[in-house]
């Protein structure tokens, strides 16, 4: 089984957008851990769809933060965004088609999806926000 433990190197320094964070990963362990302890196919399903609309709305909450406070890669960003709902989708999709299984691969890969974003384009977000929002 896979875990993300959440400690000060996936903080981006602003509470509200660590605190969605914190859901996400642990929805992520969750699901990591049903699929290694082989749950029902329909507890797996209920907490991947979770995951990936608590995705969706951490993905406005933070668009919403970037328009406020005019950060100047939000294109960039939400481009981010549209690829990796869509990538997450799609491997919904792949559960569907597949006897409503997920691999190791497929939590590895979402693993690797949520830590790369937070250390990449959101670091670079908090970063700005940290500066505007005192």
């Amino acid at each position: 089984m896979k875990n993300i433990v959440w400690d000060n190197a996936l903080s981006v320094e602003v509470d509200e957008i660590d605190e969605d964070h914190r859901k996400l990963v642990d929805l992520y362990n969750i699901l990591s851990h049903s699929v290694t302890e082989g749950d029902s196919d329909k507890y797996i399903e209920a907490v991947l769809e979770e995951l990936i609309s608590c995705t969706i709305w951490h993905f406005k909450h933070e668009e919403r933060l970037m328009l406020l406070y005019k950060y100047n890669d939000i294109m960039e960003h939400k481009a981010e965004h549209e690829e990796l709902i869509n990538s997450v989708k799609a491997l919904q999709q792949k559960f569907y088609k597949e006897n409503k299984q997920l691999s190791n691969e497929d939590i590895d890969y979402l693993d690797t999806w949520l830590t790369e974003h937070i250390l990449g384009h959101d670091m670079k977000l908090g970063f700005y926000l940290i500066n505007v929002m005192r």
